[in-house]
């Protein structure tokens, strides 16, 4: 990174303190980073876990496929999703709370003696489906915010603090340089000094 910087103590100062800056947050950004990591992996697998159970269900639930030609689909639906909001590692998430259904009306004595327990059933999937959802969602924002915490540490460790370093040092350089040249011109004003004093005596 070309840091644009003038050859001087003030210039030095600043970079030194934009470089401190740097330093100092860099094992909060790392340690960030890390967290993200391992909140993306919980909730990638918790969605793996609640796919592979929701699978599960289906195919046990599937096994009477002719109870289902009976059963009226909207009968219950969703109604409200209850959630909460959770801060991880400073990234806003909804967190799933309950999931309210709505049932409609239907008479025990002209439906199969089974209907309450497909509502059960139907309610049960799509808790876990929404469930799923929720995890699913979690870890795509997370995975967002790791990837530009882990921009941010490369933007940092590779790029910024390198570069201040090679500045700083480039100005220190020029610094001593200035002052070697200037102790070396007093040194020859001083010399021919002495000698004019010498040659007048």
């Amino acid at each position: 990174m070309a840091i644009k910087f003038q050859y001087n103590k003030i210039a030095l100062q600043n970079l030194n303190k934009q470089l401190k800056i740097r330093l100092k947050a860099l094992p909060t950004i790392k340690n960030k980073e890390a967290a993200l990591r391992m909140e993306v992996k919980k909730a990638k697998d918790k969605t793996k876990e609640l796919q592979q159970q929701l699978d599960i269900k289906i195919q046990t639930y599937s096994l009477e496929p002719g109870i289902w030609n009976e059963f009226i689909p909207d009968l219950t639906v969703i109604d409200k999703v209850i959630t909460t909001t959770k801060k991880i590692a400073g990234v806003r998430i909804h967190i799933l709370q309950d999931v309210i259904f709505h049932q409609k009306e239907f008479s025990l004595f002209n439906n199969p003696k089974w209907f309450p327990k497909g509502i059960s059933i139907i309610k049960e999937l799509a808790k876990i489906a929404t469930e799923k959802e929720f995890f699913n969602r979690k870890m795509l924002l997370l995975d967002h915010a790791r990837k530009k915490t882990t921009q941010k540490v490369n933007l940092y460790e590779k790029v910024q603090i390198p570069g201040y370093e090679d500045a700083i040092r480039k100005i220190k350089r020029f610094l001593e340089d200035e002052e070697n040249l200037s102790k070396s011109a007093q040194k020859i004003v001083k010399n021919r000094r002495q000698k004019q004093e010498e040659g007048n005596k």
